[in-house]
């Protein structure tokens, strides 16, 4: 069975360190889980390297972490369904949202357990994704503060996920003057002003002046130790977090082109050896491997070898790699990957894949 081994030292010195530079400028982190899948160990060591909010996209993940244990605030950071209203009341601390009829909904639910649900309300910055649109900021906040069952705990924005806008000086300054419009207008002073990501780093770095932005939703820069726009590493921390490891299930010399007559993929993708010059070379064979994983686990575009091999292309059940005239290699060998965040989502996700904490 591949496996994914997890580096729970060095995940942990990541979130210490990020912690740190973060607190320098007072802001503070919530650890985003969605990555791994709410996972209760790694859960257990953000909270360990004292990250104390911890959020995911979905409830389903929280409701694990609290059933494990984690002694944290959990935080939904998907704007909540209808239908999952009583289960984020009842599991999350804090939910992100922009709309007034969900968050009537979530007062509606608090009122009859008698709690008090967090809301942060997520503001559009740009990139098109959620958030309720500057000018009708005011309403919404006015309406929100009014309901009984829920508190206004902080104002948000996303940027860089959709429409791959990124964060810089000029938006995340209009993003801090809107909250202190708002607080001044309707004075009230709220807690959390989360202004963005992973991808909000290299903005963190470069500028002097953060404005009222005091809380940053990190997981791809605590996780795989990336800047979220570039996906550069962070000095200083650990990109080798986690690590896929494959066998060898085949192992053949086999032709450098196919035989017959080329149509799509399993996957409608047109072949990989359209218009290649090692169609004319009938004669030539390469060494080549099939691995036990495949696009059921993972996006191979994402996997980074880190042996001396090239990755051809996956179907569903296999991964296809060319071991350049390496004859070292036997079946029942493993092969070792570093991965990107879609391929680590993917790889977490899957129930095929065993999870080994090292």
């Amino acid at each position: 069975m591949p496996h994914l081994e997890i580096n729970l030292k060095k995940i942990h010195h990541n979130a210490k360190s990020l912690k740190q530079i973060l607190n320098l400028k007072n802001i503070s982190i919530i650890g985003i889980t969605k990555l791994i899948l709410g996972n209760s160990t790694i859960a257990k060591t953000l909270v360990q390297a004292g990250i104390n909010y911890l959020g995911d996209s979905r409830i389903e993940n929280i409701i694990r972490m609290r059933e494990a244990g984690i002694n944290a605030q959990f935080i939904l950071i998907r704007n909540p369904s209808l239908n999952d209203v009583p289960l984020v009341v009842k599991n999350a601390d804090i939910s992100l949202n922009s709309e007034l009829s969900t968050i009537e909904k979530l007062s509606e639910e608090s009122i009859r357990h008698k709690k008090k649900h967090g809301i942060i309300l997520m503001v559009e910055m740009g990139d098109l994704r959620e958030g309720i649109m500057p000018n009708d900021l005011e309403d919404i906040v006015r309406q929100v503060i009014k309901l009984k069952g829920v508190e206004l705990q902080g104002i948000g924005t996303n940027l860089k996920c959709f429409a791959g806008v990124i964060p810089d000086e000029n938006n995340m300054n209009e993003f801090s003057e809107i909250v202190d419009e708002i607080q001044h207008k309707l004075g009230i002073n709220l807690k959390i002003i989360s202004g963005g990501n992973s991808a909000n780093y290299n903005w963190l770095m470069s500028t002097d002046n953060v404005g009222l932005i005091n809380n940053l939703r990190l997981g791809t820069a605590i996780l795989l130790g990336l800047e979220g726009i570039y996906e550069d590493p962070i000095p200083e921390l650990y990109t080798d977090t986690f690590t896929l490891v494959a066998e060898i299930v085949e192992l053949k010399k086999k032709p450098l082109s196919p035989k017959g007559t080329f149509s799509t993929n399993a996957f409608g993708e047109p072949s990989i050896f359209e218009n290649k010059s090692s169609l004319n070379k009938k004669s030539e064979f390469r060494t080549q491997a099939l691995l036990n994983i495949g696009r059921q686990d993972i996006i191979e575009k994402g996997l980074i070898p880190k042996d001396e091999v090239e990755i051809m292309s996956a179907t569903s059940d296999y991964l296809i790699v060319n071991l350049k005239g390496n004859e070292t290699y036997k079946v029942g060998n493993e092969l070792r990957f570093d991965l990107n965040y879609e391929a680590l989502l993917h790889a977490m996700t899957s129930p095929f894949i065993k999870k080994v904490f090292v």
